[in-house]
């Protein structure tokens, strides 16, 4: 979406929105920068992830949209590029990309928006930019561009009204000699003439000055939003660097003399900084200019950010965090997408890879059976997000079964953060069954994916809600799970005794059974909100299942592989992987949230008739080979 139609939608419903800046790590400024390549520096690699790491934590934030910058003279403009692309495609969130035209012919800017648009970015901020690196005065390159507004017009001649564009406005020149701050303005309003959006303004301290700017803004006739940009405070030397060195604004007295006093102490200044800062953004939403949104240049840092909106009391909306109950790639052939199968839950980029070049998306979804065979498991095959040395930290070294259960008991109490089958914590929604989910691992049954039953809650409520607000969201209890043939076959009596679940097991070799009568999907995430039709995000379905089963399989060999040849924890993993099948199951009576867990906890009360001192799983008799110690 453009920018600007987030801002009229804000407006419309009266809410304060804000977004983010971020630049490229310096630590990848390299000019073979490639990125999913095999062979790329771990410096470079670090810098990257770090980045795109906080941009995902700083998601949960509340932006409505990112901004990555594209520094002077090119010098990481393919890494900008790659960030607007991940930003748009696997972290799921609108981006602004900058252009400069700095040491950029138009061939260049031509490559640039073209990679733009087929990433899904809809915003460019047009800019002239600094003089490279190096040099004192600013010089077009031959074939380029020399003024900001010469790249309005061009982007504007080529792309139609494809792209919102924005431009930079200055309150600072508001302080200028009138004859001079006529002709700033004068400038200001070409640009927006020749086909600006919108204006995104330098950082500032002044509130009173960025108000007097923007009235005159509109005494001129400029009507398009102006957002202000706003610099957290985190430390005394970083606020004068950025605040004289960098952006040449200028610092109130009041500000001095309520921080100077406090230089040598990180932690007041920045308690300090943040309500100043905060006071003067009151002021500028408070006053009669029609701002109601905040652009935060975060520095890449984010507990200034974090504090700025506490002290604001700005809390992010379900809607803007959570449209759908899945991170949304906003790429242009996957933007009407509304469909996944539940089993990537956990492993989206994984899933995007395998789709990626799909050409049917019937109703708006992926993975129907009229469309082409999954792709392979990824670019690269299947692999952990962990290294090695990170994996061993988390996973150490199991030796028997009952140590592997131990670990996945630990990641449904959220003692663990991740598993090979989940990059990510344990939601907070799972939460609600985590004491459950426990005792059925410590019986043997090893989760990988889970959702406990909803019945009607609030769209926005803070645990389960997602989508559009004043809605109402809807789940069955689903639980994933690997389990040897001999536990299973305990446990389907119980199972097929309710006949409110639905199941599908299959085994290495992909051979699959069921009880279920039905070929299609079975919707196991719903809702419905205002004017529109009910929507199914979710889905259980054959197809997707027996795709998903490879690369389930294949990350539990990969775990193995961390693990020496001929060690006893490579050992007990690869016997579980070889012995194990893969179990999905669906209680379809969303009103009863426990049901789903009765089959478990019946099989456990029959085994402990048969073995009532001690554990009810023997060592190594739940998938290793299926006999008593």
């Amino acid at each position: 979406m453009k920018i600007s139609q987030k801002i009229q939608q804000s407006t419309k419903e009266g809410k304060v929105w804000w977004s983010f800046e971020y630049f490229p790590p310096r630590t990848a400024q390299v000019s073979f920068w490639v990125i999913n390549v095999r062979f790329v520096p771990n410096f470079v690699f670090k810098g990257l992830q770090n980045l795109l790491d906080r941009i995902e934590r700083m998601r949960a934030l509340g932006p409505e949209f990112v901004d990555i910058t594209w520094n002077a003279g090119g010098r990481t403009s393919d890494l900008s590029a790659e960030l607007v692309k991940t930003c748009q495609s696997t972290i799921g969130i609108e981006t602004c990309m900058h252009l400069t035209c700095t040491n950029m012919p138009s061939e260049k800017v031509d490559i640039a928006l073209r990679e733009a648009k087929l990433s899904g970015c809809r915003n460019i901020l047009a800019l002239r930019g600094d003089p490279p690196a190096g040099k004192d005065d600013w010089e077009a390159v031959e074939g380029g561009f020399e003024h900001g507004i010469d790249l309005v017009r061009y982007i504007r001649k080529e792309y139609g009204d494809y792209f919102d564009i924005a431009i930079a406005g200055y309150p600072q020149t508001h302080t200028l000699p009138p004859e001079e701050r006529a002709q700033e303005m004068t400038y200001l309003k070409e640009k927006v003439d020749a086909g600006a959006n919108f204006i995104f303004t330098q950082m500032f301290y002044d509130g009173d000055m960025f108000i007097d700017w923007a009235l005159a803004v509109r005494a001129a006739g400029i009507t398009v939003p102006i957002v202000p940009g706003i610099m957290p405070i985190q430390t005394w030397n970083g606020f004068l660097r950025a605040a004289t060195a960098v952006a040449k604004t200028i610092i109130p007295q009041s500000y001095l003399d309520a921080l100077e006093p406090y230089k040598n102490n990180d932690e007041k200044v920045r308690e300090i900084g943040t309500k100043l800062v905060a006071d003067m953004c009151r002021k500028i939403l408070a006053a009669p200019l029609g701002v109601k949104g905040l652009h935060f240049y975060t520095m890449n840092l984010e507990r200034g950010t974090r504090l700025l909106l506490e002290e604001l009391n700005l809390v992010p909306r379900v809607e803007t965090i959570k449209p759908l109950p899945w991170r949304q790639s906003l790429t242009p052939a996957r933007r009407s997408e509304t469909i996944r199968p539940i089993f990537w839950a956990n492993r989206t980029k994984s899933y995007l890879s395998r789709t990626e070049n799909w050409d049917e998306y019937p109703n708006g979804r992926f993975g129907d059976a009229r469309s082409p065979a999954y792709g392979e498991l990824d670019g690269y095959g299947v692999s952990l997000k962990q290294t090695k040395e990170d994996a061993i930290k988390l996973w150490d070294h199991p030796t028997s079964f009952e140590e592997i259960s131990s670990l996945f008991v630990k990641f449904c109490l959220n003692q663990l953060t991740a598993l090979p089958w989940s990059d990510q914590p344990v939601l907070s929604e799972t939460t609600v069954i985590a004491k459950p989910l426990a005792r059925i691992n410590r019986l043997g049954f090893l989760t990988i994916n889970s959702q406990p039953a909803v019945n009607g809650v609030r769209s926005d409520d803070k645990t389960f809600g997602w989508g559009p607000s004043n809605g109402y969201v809807y789940q069955k209890a689903y639980l994933e799970f690997f389990a040897s043939p001999k536990l299973l076959d305990a446990l389907i009596p119980h199972i097929e005794r309710d006949p409110g679940i639905t199941y599908y097991v299959i085994n290495k070799r992909g051979d699959l059974r069921t009880n279920t009568t039905s070929d299609g999907p079975n919707a196991v995430t719903w809702g419905v909100f205002p004017g529109k039709e009910v929507v199914q995000p979710t889905i259980v379905e054959a197809i997707s299942f027996m795709a998903w089963k490879d690369e389930a399989y294949e990350l539990g060999y990969q775990w193995a592989k961390i693990y020496e040849p001929g060690s006893q924890s490579r050992k007990v993993v690869t016997d579980v992987m070889d012995n194990a099948l893969l179990v999905n199951i669906v209680h379809n009576d969303f009103h009863q949230a426990e049901k789903i867990f009765e089959p478990f906890f019946k099989l456990e009360e029959e085994l402990r008739t048969v073995i009532p001192n001690g554990h009810p799983i023997p060592n190594g008799h739940p998938v290793t080979n299926g006999h008593s110690n």
